[in-house]
């Protein structure tokens, strides 16, 4: 049974075997302890609703929860690292000890250490190792893996993307190296939404089965309720999850390994439907 990664605590048979067992990508749950993300800004802030939304979205079929305590939304403020921790820490602290495959989407490297120290397994840096050197090392240290996102400070209507992730991803995985960071603790995202034009966002999930093939590497598709569906068809953020489900199925179709989406269980559903139709063709 292929494995996306393994945890050398635990000897790789219990992380992220449920996915492959059930023929579709791996899914990881959205959950934003923020009162200003984009889509569920202030719904989770409390711990007590963090945590039933957490046990809810495992329940319904995540594999992973990513637990996100500063916006990533456009325009979004930055939060000093104490106080993103202080979002987190009680979350983790209930999560943890119940042996869940938890991560943290951040880029500071003194709050990834803090989540590692409590049982997260995974590093979410939406910057890929660009926006804190120590971050690397961080992850060198630990027995976690990371996931290495694409993104940009400005939108460029010329951009050629592609030569633009083999730059950011190349430098990226020369950081990784240098810290002692084995390549099969990393994870790839395209960076769907960040730092692109909507139609760069359509050519980025197009171009994922290159981005495996160029790297060798796992690759993390995040569409869930993004501005591109709202681009494409026009619809509000609530509104999104036709489109979202859609487009996941094509990234599922092209190799996506992981899928970050707030509807857990519709899209346990969906890929279900996908895997008897694929195995009845």
């Amino acid at each position: 049974m292929k494995q996306l990664f393994l945890s050398a605590s635990d000897g790789g048979s219990v992380w992220l075997s449920r996915h492959h067992a059930a023929g579709r990508p791996a899914l990881m749950g959205i959950l934003n302890v923020t009162p200003d993300s984009f889509s569920d800004g202030g719904r989770f802030q409390s711990p007590e609703t963090a945590l039933a939304h957490a046990r809810e979205m495992l329940a319904d079929g995540a594999d992973i929860v990513d637990i996100g305590a500063e916006s990533t939304r456009p325009g979004f403020r930055l939060v000093p690292a104490d106080e993103e921790w202080a979002r987190l820490e009680p979350v983790i602290n209930r999560l943890a000890p119940e042996g869940l495959a938890l991560s943290v989407d951040t880029t500071k490297s003194v709050v990834a250490r803090k989540a590692l120290q409590s049982g997260v397994r995974l590093i979410n840096d939406v910057w890929g190792f660009h926006a804190d050197p120590d971050m690397p090392f961080v992850i060198a240290d630990s027995e976690a893996h990371a996931v290495v996102m694409h993104n940009r400070h400005e939108v460029d209507d010329q951009l050629d993307l592609l030569a633009d992730w083999r730059r950011f991803f190349d430098h990226s995985l020369e950081r990784a190296e240098k810290a002692g960071i084995n390549r099969n603790r990393l994870i790839l995202d395209p960076g769907v939404g960040f730092g692109k034009t909507q139609d760069q966002n359509v050519q980025a999930i197009a171009a994922l089965g290159t981005l495996k093939r160029e790297y060798g590497l796992p690759v993390l598709l995040g569409l869930s309720r993004k501005s591109l569906f709202g681009h494409l068809l026009g619809r509000p953020i609530d509104d999104r999850l036709a489109g979202t489900l859609a487009a996941n199925l094509v990234g599922a179709d092209l190799g996506a390994d992981i899928l970050r989406v707030h509807d857990i269980r519709e899209h346990a559903d969906a890929l279900s439907i996908r895997r008897i139709l694929k195995e009845n063709a």
